[in-house]
């Protein structure tokens, strides 16, 4: 028999999360440049921007969360008055609700990102708060 002592244990390793766990907190630069992105991607692609980023990135800073809810009520909002707009087109007015609708948002997602770049928290006037 040898006198040789047993190999010591592996060292310990922290119990992992599955599928990534808890996130980092995104920077402020980063919080101002993903809120802006999704301001102005409102303007060309409806509420696909502002429902992914508050998917993905609404645990990641405060900042960050409520621009992005922020942003997916107002495209929501616009969403349910393009639909009306459809609807009522057949009795003329319909048109001009559209054309109200596409101009209110190309000026209030300006505005927003405008805002979300200089870092401030921005609401839009005329949106229905669906998320928080």
């Amino acid at each position: 028999m040898s006198a040789t002592p047993p190999p010591p244990p592996p060292p310990q390793q922290p119990p992992q999360q599955p599928y990534g766990g808890q996130q980092p907190q995104l920077s402020p630069a980063d919080e101002k440049l993903w809120a802006t992105l999704i301001h102005v991607g409102g303007i060309l692609f409806s509420f696909i921007p502002a429902l992914v980023g508050y998917l993905v990135l609404k645990d990641r800073g405060p900042f960050i969360r409520s621009h992005t809810a922020t942003a997916l009520n107002f495209q929501i909002t616009l969403a349910i008055a393009t639909v009306v707009g459809w609807i009522l087109s057949v009795v003329g007015i319909g048109l001009i609700i559209i054309f109200a609708v596409w101009v209110l948002n190309i000026v209030f997602s300006i505005i927003a990102a405008i805002r979300a770049n200089q870092g401030q928290f921005y609401t839009y006037p005329i949106a229905i708060k669906f998320v928080s």
